[in-house]
């Protein structure tokens, strides 16, 4: 799945698309914007990379930030939802995950979270990632424009996707 299909799908249903970043660091960003004609839906991006950016940009409680650490399921579907109130957008996308060299919050490399949420609900996948910090984050930013363009393809007049499905999928970096 690309970024083109994702936006061609946005466009066609007259919606606007927002993404929060972190491991990625502004990588779904710059896909999505090297599509032509992608500022008919793009309104924006949020690179959160700090965990307290999470909190104070993006809405994501503190309480469970204090508790699981960034890199969470939970944290991811909150930045999606923040990033989407917060840029004004029918569908946010959100990443959180580790990309190394080293583990954090207790999560060793390569594990990520990603999540997609619109007027339909949010979806959510978590990734075992193998490979070097570029491979990791490149897989990552595929993973999330899939996820993105699966649920577009889930909304009234698409195939069925379910809302609250969560894959954990292992595979090599690009």
């Amino acid at each position: 799945m690309s970024a083109a299909e994702a936006l061609r799908l946005l466009a066609a249903r007259g919606a606007t698309l927002a993404v929060a970043e972190s491991l990625t660091g502004g990588l779904v960003a710059a896909e999505v914007t090297e599509v032509p004609g992608a500022s008919r839906v793009f309104r924006g991006s949020v690179t959160a990379y700090a965990t307290e950016l999470k909190r104070e940009l993006l809405g994501v409680d503190g309480q469970l930030l204090a508790a699981r650490g960034a890199v969470d399921p939970d944290v991811a579907c909150a930045m999606a939802q923040g990033v989407r109130q917060l840029l004004g957008a029918d569908w946010g996308v959100a990443t959180t995950g580790v990309a190394g060299p080293e583990p954090q919050d207790g999560q060793p490399v390569g594990t990520v979270h990603i999540a997609v949420t619109g007027p339909y609900g949010t979806n959510r996948r978590a990734l075992r990632l193998d490979g070097d910090r570029a491979g990791i984050r490149r897989a990552t930013v595929t993973a999330a424009l899939e996820l993105l363009t699966d649920a577009l393809h889930g909304a009234p007049g698409g195939r069925h996707v379910n809302a609250g499905a969560q894959d954990t999928e292992h595979g090599g970096g690009i």
